[in-house]
């Protein structure tokens, strides 16, 4: 029973230190997507020279895209114009990071290491587009207006409303699932294995350490602001805060369904620079960040003092959240699927049923019928 304690009480700690900054970070990430004119990044990113890439790595710092959500928007640039390398830069840079993110890394992790990772993510994307454009250019050219000549559709002044559905309703929604597990596993992390018990294990350290990250983040998708908790309470346990960096970095811009989409919307060349990219630079970064920087606040020292109501308020308020998408999506698996009527019936027993066709669906003339809730003779 003790242990069961032990780990609800390391939950709600965790729960109140990233709820606050969380839900803040999602209304910022509601306002910037509300204020940003219709065609703004598509407008800012064509053409393959520095600034470019340099614009395509910039705006995806701070957008809150995931690896799933950033891959249908870099298709996207590229069918209007961007380069290849614009749009791989921004697919390495967009998914490290983001306005929820920085504020949820700096509350675990501190200061240094959000600032280290947002120019992580900048460095990364931008060597890794012009890589692309060195050596992987664009061999054909979309006919679709200009993106420097595409008109700007301003928005009409933004609402609360359409801040919180887009960053409270639909962006957590997207990644709540994730963030389920993250907070679920960082609590088992900080409840069963004592702070700095990896220490003591050689290979958790240095570059082995921050290899084995690098493997088991690969494959995997993971959300850049649901690790963080995982990714602090490995840091309390003894990872080093490079091989952090590293899980953090490499997770959510690589796995088994993004590496196949690039394949398929790039090219086999443009995946293996991608690839090649994001493993050199976490390495490197991590060893940098390692080298640099050894005594970062982790999950046990936070750098935000909050008053304690307001943290809890915070934490009931994403619990509630969370527990209502969770609720939500159950039900919609479980209830039963209702069939629907067929298009046409017919009146006449002695007529078999007219099969579903494009409008006009009703073709037999022999008796009246009813077409897809329509009567016809």
């Amino acid at each position: 029973m003790e242990i069961f304690v032990e780990f609800g009480n390391e939950l709600w700690h965790i729960m109140q230190e990233l709820s606050p900054w969380l839900l803040l970070g999602l209304l910022l990430a509601g306002v910037l997507h509300v204020i940003l004119p219709g065609g703004f990044i598509h407008r800012h990113l064509g053409g393959s020279r520095f600034g470019n890439v340099f614009k395509a790595v910039a705006v995806g710092v701070p957008m809150p895209l995931c690896s799933c959500g950033v891959i249908p928007t870099a298709l996207g640039l590229k069918k209007d114009g961007a380069s290849n390398g614009a749009a791989t830069g921004f697919l390495i840079s967009t998914p490290q990071t983001g306005v929820d993110s920085i504020l949820v890394s700096a509350t675990f992790l501190g200061w240094p290491f959000a600032v280290f990772k947002v120019v992580s993510a900048l460095v990364s994307g931008l060597i890794g587009g012009l890589l692309v454009n060195s050596w992987a250019p664009n061999h054909s050219t979309i006919h679709s207006p200009s993106p420097s000549n595409a008109p700007l559709n301003n928005k009409s002044k933004p609402s609360w409303g359409e801040i919180i559905n887009f960053g409270i309703v639909k962006l957590l929604k997207d990644i709540y699932r994730w963030l389920i597990v993250g907070i679920i596993i960082a609590a088992l992390i900080g409840t069963f294995i004592d702070q700095d018990k990896l220490k003591s294990i050689p290979l958790t350290q240095g570059l082995t350490g921050m290899i084995i990250m690098l493997l088991i983040s690969l494959p995997m998708y993971v959300c850049a602001t649901a690790s963080v908790p995982l990714a602090a309470s490995l840091v309390t346990a003894g990872m080093s805060p490079g091989s952090a960096l590293v899980f953090l970095m490499a997770g959510p811009t690589t796995n088994v369904a993004t590496m196949g989409a690039i394949y398929r919307g790039f090219g086999k060349k443009v995946l293996a620079i991608y690839l090649a990219t994001v493993i050199i630079m976490s390495i490197s970064l991590g060893m940098v960040f390692d080298g640099l920087l050894t005594n970062i606040p982790a999950a046990t020292k936070h750098m935000h003092a909050l008053p304690s109501w307001l943290n809890a308020a915070a934490a009931l308020l994403l619990a509630a959240l969370l527990i209502t998408y969770a609720a939500s999506d159950l039900y919609q698996r479980l209830r039963p699927k209702k069939t629907p009527p067929p298009c046409c019936t017919t009146e006449s027993p002695s007529l078999p049923p007219i099969p579903s066709s494009p409008s006009p669906c009703c073709r037999h003339k022999a008796a009246p019928t009813t077409c897809c809730g329509n009567d016809q003779g």
